[in-house]
Order: C-alpha cells, then structure tokens, then sequence
C-alpha cells in the first residue's frame, strides 16, 4: 500500500523528531511511506498575511497529489473516529483503492486553504483540542501505525 503524508513544517523540537522517526520506521513494515515536508511561510501579522501563506502552502500541497490519490484532511472541524474506526477506514482503501495513494495532510499553526479542504476526500479531527501541529505529526503517524497493526492482529493495540 502506498501512504503520503504531507505536512507543512519540520519537526523542529528535538522532543517530536525522535517519536515521528521512530513510528516512520515502524509503519515501513506494513506500507511505502512518502513523507513530503512542506516550508512553512514567515510568522503572518494580519489575517491578509496568514491568508497569503495559506494560498502558498495550499498550492505547494496540491502539487504533491495526483488525481488517483486518496486524500484525507487533518481538520479539527472534521470527524472524529476511533483507532478501530481509523483501521477499518485504511482497510477499505487497501481494498478498493484502485492504485492510489492515500495521502493525509497536516497543515501549518494557521490551518489549510479551502482549495486543500475542498480537494479532502475525508475531513478528520483528532480532537477539539489545538495541538502543535508537530505534535500532531506523531499522533497521526503513531494512530497510522496502530491502525496497522489492528489490521495484522498484533497486540500493540491493547
């Protein structure tokens, strides 16, 4: 199975680094991982700025996907689902994905343009909360690599 994540910024904290390397190098087992690190723009001062930046980092998204892909948003006001939920979602994409690639996208602290939002197969929200979106790079890879290994029937799940 092919996997795409897309994210806009570097783990740059050298406590989140280590944790998406590592559930990186775990999810190798089970798929071919295409991670695709997206420059985030320059710190916006007004909601003109934030909303050029989040043109650019849209466009730059955008190119990385091809029209076969499956394309799942990180959104907050997007659904909820639980690890089995998120298992049985990534089941039906190996089953009936049809030789794309399933490609989920973290935005910058800003969030995604609407081009992004609108190209989003699936809206999904890790919680209400607001989470570093470095933080959020290592839940999604490790709910990935949980999903996985649900789907295989290994006990990490338990």
């Amino acid at each position: 199975m092919n996997l795409r994540i897309i994210c806009v910024g570097k783990p740059d904290r050298v406590m989140f680094a280590p944790a998406i390397a590592e559930y990186e190098k775990r999810l190798s087992r089970f798929c071919q991982l295409d991670v695709r690190q997206i420059a985030e723009g320059p710190v916006p001062r007004n909601d003109a700025e934030i909303n050029k930046c989040l043109r650019i980092e849209g466009e730059k998204i955008l190119s990385c996907i091809k029209p076969g892909d499956r394309v799942v948003a990180m959104y907050i006001e997007g659904k909820q689902l639980s690890s089995p939920e998120l298992a049985k979602q990534i089941k039906e994409f190996q089953d009936y994905g049809q030789g794309g690639t399933l490609t989920y996208i973290i935005g910058s602290s800003h969030g995604l343009c609407e081009e992004v939002v609108r190209r989003a197969d699936i809206k999904l929200s890790m919680s209400k909360m607001t989470f570093p979106h470095q933080l959020a790079r290592v839940m999604l890879t490790e709910q990935i690599y949980r999903a996985f290994t649900i789907l295989s029937g290994q006990t990490y799940h338990k």
